[in-house]
C-alpha cells in the first residue's frame, strides 16, 4: 500500500496495487500548475485509489476539453488529473506520495512547451505528446 497527502494535510489518499507508467511533463499547463520546469506523475488506476479523508477539500479545474486537475482547496495542492483518453486512471502528482512507488520516470512528453530555461540532462527518450 502506497499513501499520499496533500501539503496541509487535509487531503490524505491511499493506493493498493500496483501502479502505472510515470513520466515527466513539459506542457505548459503542468509547469503553471505546479509552478516548476515539470511535473512528475504516474498513472495510478482509479479502482486501486482511496482518499482516506479530505474529499470536500478537493476541488476540480477543467483545465482542457479533455482534462480535469484536482487540487487542495486549502493549501493548493496539485493532486491529481482525470484525462478523457485515459478513464480508468488518475494522473497523480508524485510529489504527494509519502512512499516509494517503485516506478520511475521513463520518459519526457510535451517537450516541445518546455520551459525555455530549463535544460534536459538525463538519456530518457523524450516525446512532443505522449507516445503511444
Amino acid at each position: 500500500m502506497l499513501k499520499g497527502s496533500c501539503l496541509c494535510g487535509g487531503i490524505r489518499y491511499e493506493i493498493v496495487g500496483p501502479v502505472g507508467r510515470s513520466l515527466y511533463c513539459h506542457c505548459s499547463m503542468c509547469r503553471k500548475t505546479h509552478g516548476s520546469a515539470f511535473r512528475a506523475r504516474v498513472a495510478v488506476p482509479k479502482s486501486s485509489f482511496r482518499l482516506v479523508r479530505g474529499e470536500e477539500l478537493l476541488v476540480e479545474y477543467q483545465s482542457s476539453a479533455s482534462t480535469i486537475r484536482r487540487f487542495c482547496r486549502v493549501c493548493g495542492s496539485p493532486m491529481m488529473n482525470s484525462w478523457n483518453p485515459d478513464p480508468d486512471n488518475y494522473g497523480l502528482a508524485m510529489g504527494t506520495l509519502e512512499d516509494d512507488p517503485g516506478v520511475r520516470p521513463s520518459c519526457h512528453v510535451f517537450v516541445g512547451s518546455k520551459a525555455p530555461w530549463y535544460e534536459i540532462t538525463d538519456n530518457l527518450p523524450q516525446y512532443q505528446a505522449f507516445p503511444k
